[in-house]
């Protein structure tokens, strides 16, 4: 009898036990995210220190503090190196349990965090890298991305240029998975729409001399020539492609993928005319120009949002809108992502979208112009519109998805 009791107590002590634990998680409202990208180089206006604005904006304006939550925002450089991001991420999530994971422009260092959150059970809200794949062939169920990607680029700027009489191409493209991906997508596009490449060339990460890659693209006598980089290299290029007269000499510039900060930095008399896609533009309606004025005085350079710094405040108010909606933080990448595609999503930025099975958040897209000096009425008035992108032409249809998430 004793032996029975004594059994029957354990038992019940264990049960007991394991109520509360489950109890102790499920209230757990301690939040840790890491914000992850260029602080330094050529990415760095892009996103940078402001993205950590915007990611402790989204903290704010969740209201998670003032119910008692205790969420915590730290941010490292990963130099556009994968090794150095992943190392960096690992030890977020090791040593200072680190839940989520912002930003990661460079789609190398995306692709890499991507595989660590999956191991770790952590969570990437990516807004920062734009390649496809990671909601195609590598999306798993602990990555989402929120802003953009090398299909909506492609499917943007390079139909719009190819039907409106760009039919021959030519590539300046970055060497590594951002750059591979967009002339794929934009190649893919250009080709479905009756228009050939002639070419491209490779460059690497950060250069500053494109000199040898211009007077390819010129002798190609290509119509377009398609800038398949970012940031630093995107204004470098541009600036170089004026000298040479490529523009002069007949032939069109598609910046693939540009940002406000892009434009501000080479000014309206040279980035005059560029088209290209983007899905957040500060003033484009009431509430994104009522966001990105508080923003402005909240940025450490005072600059108005790029798209990306607009995507990580969404997603991060949207991760933390999930994890009030499962009562506490689980700690548990997957079922925090799984709750973030259930809820609907719904912010001031780029409004509402369904967050799909791949990971990929649904919303419009913008084909845009440079306006030209004179049309420009007032600081940061650069954006002319040209057409709306629906949202399920900007993605990529679930049912040609190679994403292994997704049931055909």
């Amino acid at each position: 009898m004793t032996t029975t009791y004594a059994r029957r107590l354990a038992m019940l002590l264990a049960a007991t036990t394991l109520g509360f634990a489950g109890h102790a998680s499920a209230a757990d409202k301690t939040v840790k995210i890491g914000v992850l990208n260029d602080m330094s180089s050529l990415y760095a206006d892009i996103g940078g220190p402001n993205s950590v604005a915007a990611v402790n904006m989204a903290v704010e304006d969740s209201g998670l503090k003032a119910k008692g939550w205790t969420i915590e925002v730290i941010s490292g450089d990963h130099q556009n190196k994968p090794d150095v991001g992943v190392n960096i991420a690992r030890q977020w999530i090791d040593s200072q349990k680190v839940d989520a994971i912002a930003d990661t422009p460079n789609s190398g260092v995306a692709l890499a965090v991507s595989n660590l959150v999956k191991e770790k059970n952590a969570i990437l809200l990516n807004s920062g890298a734009a390649t496809a794949d990671l909601t195609g062939k590598a999306c798993n169920a602990n990555t989402v991305s929120f802003t953009y990607d090398t299909y909506m680029l492609a499917n943007g700027t390079g139909k719009a240029l190819t039907k409106a009489g760009g039919d021959t191409w030519f590539f300046l493209t970055a060497d590594y998975a951002f750059g591979a991906a967009l002339e794929r997508d934009t190649t893919a596009v250009v080709t479905a729409n009756g228009g050939k490449v002639l070419g491209s060339v490779k460059h690497p990460i950060n250069s500053s001399d494109f000199s040898s890659f211009l007077l390819q693209a010129q002798s190609s006598k290509a119509k377009v020539v398609g800038l398949a980089n970012a940031g630093g290299d995107t204004t470098n290029a541009i600036k170089q492609a004026a000298e040479f007269g490529i523009v002069q000499g007949g032939q069109r510039l598609a910046a693939l993928l540009l940002f406000v900060t892009d434009v501000h930095a080479l000014g309206l008399k040279v980035a005059q005319g560029l088209t290209f896609t983007e899905s957040f533009y500060w003033d484009l309606n009431d509430k994104t120009r009522a966001w990105s004025k508080r923003f402005m005085e909240a940025s450490p350079k005072h600059t108005m949002p790029s798209m990306t710094v607009a995507g990580n405040y969404a997603a991060v108010l949207h991760y933390l809108k999930a994890l009030e909606a499962l009562g506490g933080n689980p700690h548990d990448g997957a079922k925090v992502v799984a709750k973030m595609k259930e809820i609907p999503t719904d912010d001031p930025l780029f409004g509402k979208g369904p967050l799909r099975a791949d990971g990929r958040r649904l919303i419009p897209a913008y084909l845009f112009e440079v306006k030209k000096p004179e049309e420009s009425k007032y600081p940061w008035d650069y954006y002319k519109l040209i057409a709306t992108i629906a949202p399920e032409d900007a993605a990529k249809p679930l049912e040609a998805s190679d994403c292994p998430l997704v049931k055909k």
